[in-house]
């Protein structure tokens, strides 16, 4: 059976690259001898499909209102898919919108959907360099883009530790939450990343999927350049 990797309104939530990270866990899976295929969801498309994975990239504040909407009229889907344990990848402002509510620190206040349980607040400047993450699936490496932070409430587990960088600004970024994952890391995260692209996609099949072809290698390779290049200097884990 094919896979279907679900991004959602990716006419909106790729400002960063973020959408491409359906693509890139559909690429590696073919890469592995799967069969996967990338389905866009755009606003107000109701998909026609039972997800294997799903992704939400971020986008800008001007955009958010309208994207809340549109997850709102979803909700009943998202739910029913993360109840089934579909893993569904936020970044940016896709976490924030999952969230109970955004102060966009103007006054003004999106009200999220309120599937992970945090919210954004502003941070004392806005952030954009690079990030390094320490978690389960590695030291994870990308790029920060934001002026917010995710304020999770008591006891939710972050997705790991702020090596290099600000996240959340309180030396952790994103979240953990059943089968959600969010987080800051933008570029995309999971093409710089190979080993969390790979965790998600065993969650995919039940089994661990190891991309072993020529594009894999070159892919691979390129991610390492670019690891190597960030991580210099860093203490290990």
């Amino acid at each position: 059976m094919t896979a279907a990797i679900l991004t959602l309104f990716p006419e909106v939530t790729d400002v960063n690259g973020d959408a491409q990270n359906a693509l890139v866990l559909a690429r590696r899976a073919e890469w592995a001898g799967e069969d996967a295929v990338v389905v866009p969801a755009p606003l107000w498309a109701v998909p026609d499909v039972q997800p294997a994975a799903i992704v939400l990239g971020s986008s800008v504040d001007s955009a958010l209102p309208r994207i809340r909407d549109g997850l709102l009229a979803l909700l009943p889907r998202l739910t029913a898919w993360l109840d089934a344990g579909v893993p569904l990848l936020a970044i940016g402002t896709g976490m924030e919108l999952l969230g109970s509510r955004i102060d966009l620190g103007n006054g003004s206040v999106v009200e999220g959907i309120g599937l992970l349980p945090g919210s954004a607040s502003p941070l004392a400047v806005r952030v954009t360099d690079d990030l390094v993450v320490d978690a389960a699936e590695g030291r994870l490496i990308g790029y920060e883009n934001h002026a917010r932070g995710f304020r999770l409430d008591a006891g939710v587990p972050a997705l790991g530790r702020v090596v290099t960088g600000v996240g959340d600004g309180r030396g952790v970024d994103g979240v953990r939450h059943g089968s959600m994952i969010g987080t800051r890391l933008h570029g995309p995260v999971l093409a710089k990343n190979p080993a969390f692209a790979d965790a998600l996609l065993a969650r995919v099949f039940g089994r661990p999927v190891v991309p072993v072809s020529d594009q894999a290698k070159a892919a691979d390779a390129a991610a390492a350049a670019i690891r190597a290049r960030l991580l210099k200097g860093l203490p290990s884990r």
